[in-house]
């Protein structure tokens, strides 16, 4: 397995985990009782939460629900493809 191969996994890997956990962040606000500081719930909650604050400064919860997750899920799906796709940057790059 060369360096590339490595880096290249390893971060479709890492995106495609944090997508994962913003998708379960979705799921989680249709609960509000859901303690967010409690496991397992924190183990989706505590490594999102610092993308997700800033967002809501720029994107307010409109109606109660909170959006951000899914504009994460978006940014976070659309750099993977971009990166790593069929015909991705780092996939030409290497």
């Amino acid at each position: 397995m060369t360096l590339e191969t490595l880096l290249l996994w390893s971060l479709s890997f890492g995106l495609g985990l944090f997508i994962f956990l913003f998708i379960f962040r979705i799921i989680l606000t249709w609960y509000p009782q859901v303690d967010l500081n409690q496991m397992p719930f924190a183990l989706a909650a505590w490594p999102t939460e610092p993308f997700l604050v800033p967002t809501r400064k720029l994107v307010p919860p409109m109606g109660g629900v909170d959006i951000t997750p899914i504009i994460w899920v978006g940014i976070t799906s659309l750099l993977r493809e971009v990166l790593l796709g069929q015909q991705g940057l780092l996939k030409m790059l290497f």
